[in-house]
């Protein structure tokens, strides 16, 4: 039986587990591009330490959980470096411009029902698909 469903969900789940302890914790949305981007640009040194931890949680996890995954982990993502990092790009600006990302949209937004946070999240969801349809299917670089 195909397992990736379940994966999702337990990352789905522990995504809104660690968005809902750091609101209660922080008393502030958890919004990874705000998170990353108050680093960068200076407004969030205020709160450095927290936001270190935060990121080292995001990139540690991953290793530790490893051990846990039975079969091999495949994505469908390009091997194209120039497609990679243009498309990180095109996150961080979108990101920049939305005010937040999928995470303090999404996930926190929607939960809080937040006319804002559901707006963005679908046209996050409008432009994911529109650009599969065009650089897949249309031009076939991914």
């Amino acid at each position: 039986m195909e397992q990736d469903w379940i994966w999702g969900l337990v990352g789905g789940l522990v995504i809104g587990l660690g968005g809902a302890v750091y609101l209660l914790g922080n008393g502030r949305i958890m919004g990874a591009s705000g998170i990353i981007g108050g680093l960068v640009d200076g407004s969030g040194w205020s709160t450095w330490a927290e936001r270190l931890a935060f990121l080292a949680g995001v990139l540690i996890m991953p290793i530790v959980l490893t051990p846990l995954y039975s079969v091999e982990i495949t994505t469908h993502a390009t091997s194209n470096l120039a497609v990679i990092v243009a498309a990180g790009l095109c996150v961080g600006i979108g990101t920049r411009i939305a005010n937040g990302c999928t995470s303090g949209h999404g996930v926190c937004g929607i939960s809080r029902l937040s006319l804002r946070g559901i707006v963005a999240t679908v046209f996050y969801i409008l432009a994911g698909g529109l650009t599969i349809v065009l650089f897949r299917h249309l031009l076939g670089v991914i």
